[in-house]
């Protein structure tokens, strides 16, 4: 006659309290194991800690701004800007960048978007650009201004750029970040200079938020 051997249930009921125990200690070692990579990530990070991109206009030329329309303007401009990384460990990729032009606050070009790109180490690479309005509506007084500018010898058109930049330190990469650039360009602007084109050249350095 056989033996049947059976368990009683708190023998059952401690082998999957083993099991539990197996899981949690699982579990837990996982969440070190993160912890401790993303702690060590965090304190890369913190050390190399990246400066934001430098900026500066290096080339300036308007071939074009006038009234079509008593509110409605055309633009041609061409721009050159420096980007320069100034990190010796941290790279830069520029996933997205947005490049227009405004006078007196108000938008004379339209959005100009330059090819992604990936800055190395102090790096330097000159972009540029060609910005271009048709049509675009302005405020009535926008004739006015640029009489004013004329008179006093100087016109002042600022140079916007956003768009959105990723960190790259060894081959570590991080999320994208928001970024945005403004620059003065002061051009020669009086009555006995001719319309177009003006042109600056200068190495005027912008502001930049990331």
């Amino acid at each position: 006659m056989s033996q049947v051997s059976t368990q009683s249930p708190k023998h059952c009921a401690n082998k999957g309290l083993n099991f539990n125990k197996l899981y949690k200690r699982l579990f837990f070692a996982s969440s070190a194991l993160f912890t401790s990579v993303l702690s060590l990530v965090l304190l890369i990070w913190l050390i190399l800690r990246p400066t934001k991109p430098e900026f500066s206009i290096k080339q300036f030329d308007i071939y074009q701004l006038n009234l079509s329309a008593p509110n409605l303007l055309n633009s041609s401009i061409q721009v050159s800007l420096q980007s320069r990384n100034a990190n010796q460990k941290v790279g830069v990729y520029y996933d997205d960048f947005q490049v227009y032009a405004v006078y007196k606050s108000q938008q004379i070009t339209t959005y100009t978007s330059l090819p992604p790109f990936y800055q190395g180490h102090e790096e330097t690479n000159i972009l540029t650009a060609s910005l271009i309005g048709t049509g675009l509506p302005v405020a009535p007084s926008f004739g006015y201004e640029v009489g004013r500018d004329q008179a006093a010898g100087r016109l002042v058109i600022n140079l916007k750029a956003n768009g959105r930049l990723r960190w790259k330190v060894g081959t570590w990469v991080s999320g994208r970040y928001r970024f945005a650039v403004s620059c003065a360009a002061v051009l020669p602007f009086g009555p006995n200079i001719p319309a177009a084109p003006l042109s600056s050249k200068q190495g005027t350095e912008c502001s930049t938020t990331v």
